[in-house]
């Protein structure tokens, strides 16, 4: 976030410094006539959006770790719980920032209402994972060289109002270079309020009244109309070749990363059939083409690389995150989907945020989840598992079961599950065997990069400052602001 106005500032005192002309003042002498000088709004809105799928699927492999959907193999770190330190400035001196410059230039209502709903989802995958980070003053160039790290309540309200603002504007205006539904306003208000509604109920837990804000916003958005269908799926469909899905690459040489048996048991335990998509055999010679052998051998989690060495040996059909057809280079990336809304949905029944059947919303978003993965519809039988039903009468005993079925309906998206636990603290699981930080517990954020002291150092700390439980130690241990650990 930083190198980019240090190098502009630097630019600035070199001119004025050296008492040279400025660039204004030598004419077109070089210019090159066949550069561009004015950013293409396609361009830069087709660029994020490619880069979406990123932040749910290998961009997540962390967050997804943590929640228990994925083990390694060869290298086992993140499991373990190695300090998850990483920089955010790649994306603000990226995608942040070719969002803010459709939004500058202006071209048309929706074009900058679609790169507002991209920007504020990419903020809420950021907060979420490191807490309070630069917001009201980030990318603002040379006027906040070192920008305030706004509180993450603060945040979301900011990704609320901003979002309900981009879907209030929209038109029937153009919106050039849009991979996800190609300029359409009514889908890219549909994925705005689903945006709304998950952002609101992931706040529940701390803000959990009726008519306080996050209620409030949830229900206008509901009402304004969210994505109900697996065709309205907030989703990148990769066409392949040059612009291959993320999850492709992933096994692109490398096999590092495995289903955990942590989901898989659980897939069993229930005979759930979406595990038949879920996991794709090792075995399989088409792993990165497309295959369609499947497996459910889970990799044990969070254990040593000997061990994990050992279990990938002895068992040829352990199991790679989704079935080779799911991550082929022409597969499609979900971002939002109808089965995280209308669970979201439920949830908001069962905690009395909204009025609704809870039993039949529920059973909806599981069906839906079907659907997105090929499984078929749920059995009586299956929706009848004591790990699975819920009573119609919303209160806590329904809590455990909406929330698992919302980890198992996000999957693979890491963010979305980590989002999850740590939340509700469902499911409930067991930190790894071979843990390696202090503590031995699940990660439950990120820390800030070694770097943002030495640019930042007054902002950062005064975050650091902030934290919870263990306020003024930048701790993987401490808790975002809507998590509240073992009170729930």
């Amino acid at each position: 976030m930083k190198k980019i106005f240090i190098y502009t500032l630097t630019s600035a005192l070199l001119w004025g410094a050296v008492g040279c002309k400025k660039p204004s003042e030598f004419g077109t002498t070089n210019n090159d006539p066949g550069a561009v000088r004015t950013p293409i709004v396609g361009a830069l809105l087709a660029n994020v959006e490619n880069n979406l799928g990123g932040y749910v699927s290998t961009g997540s492999l962390a967050g997804g770790s943590y929640a228990q959907y994925f083990s390694e193999t060869q290298y086992p770190g993140t499991s373990l719980y190695t300090a998850p330190a990483t920089s955010f400035v790649g994306n603000y001196n990226g995608d942040l920032e070719d969002c803010q410059n459709v939004i500058g230039l202006a071209q048309s209502k929706n074009s900058v209402a679609v790169a507002t709903i991209l920007q504020q989802y990419i903020f809420w995958v950021l907060t979420d994972n490191f807490g309070d980070i630069p917001y009201s003053q980030a990318l603002q160039g040379l006027k906040a060289i070192t920008p305030v790290y706004d509180k993450q309540e603060d945040i979301y309200k900011g990704i609320i109002s901003k979002v309900s603002a981009a879907v209030a504007s929209m038109d029937g205006g153009a919106v050039p270079g849009d991979l996800f539904y190609g300029g359409d306003a009514a889908s890219w208000k549909r994925a705005g309020n689903s945006l709304i509604m998950l952002v609101s109920i992931q706040a529940s837990k701390k803000v959990p009244g009726a008519s306080d804000w996050a209620a409030t916003a949830f229900k206008a958005a509901l009402a304004a109309g969210p994505i109900t269908t697996n065709a309205q799926n907030f989703a990148i469909d990769y066409p392949g070749d040059s612009f291959k899905s993320p999850w492709w690459g992933l096994y692109n040489g490398r096999t590092d990363w495995a289903e955990s048996k942590t989901f898989t048991d659980y897939l069993k335990a229930t005979n759930d059939p979406r595990k038949t998509f879920t996991g794709g055999s090792f075995s399989d010679p088409s792993i990165t083409d497309g295959g369609t052998v499947s497996s459910d051998d889970g990799v044990p989690y969070g254990v040593s690389r000997t061990d994990a060495n050992n279990y990938i040996a002895a068992n040829a059909d352990w199991a790679l995150i989704q079935r080779a057809d799911k991550r082929s280079a022409g597969s499609t990336v979900n971002v939002i989907t109808a089965a995280e809304v209308t669970l979201a949905t439920a949830e908001a029944i069962n905690i009395g945020w909204v009025t609704g059947d809870l039993v039949g919303t529920y059973q909806r978003g599981i069906a839906l989840s079907f659907e997105q993965w090929g499984a078929g519809t749920p059995s009586g039988a299956y929706l009848g598992n004591a790990n699975v039903t819920i009573s119609a009468t919303p209160g806590d005993a329904n809590a455990k079961n909406i929330a698992v079925q919302q980890w198992v309906s996000a999957y693979p998206d890491g963010h979305m599950g980590w989002d999850i636990w740590r939340k509700t603290g469902y499911p409930v699981l067991t930190p790894a065997p071979a843990a390696s930080n202090s503590s031995k517990k699940i990660v439950r954020r990120y820390i800030y990069a070694t770097s943002e002291q030495q640019t930042n150092g007054v902002n950062v700390n005064a975050a650091i400052a902030r934290e919870t439980p263990t306020a003024g130690t930048d701790s993987q241990d401490n808790q975002v602001w809507w998590d509240i650990g073992l009170g729930k």
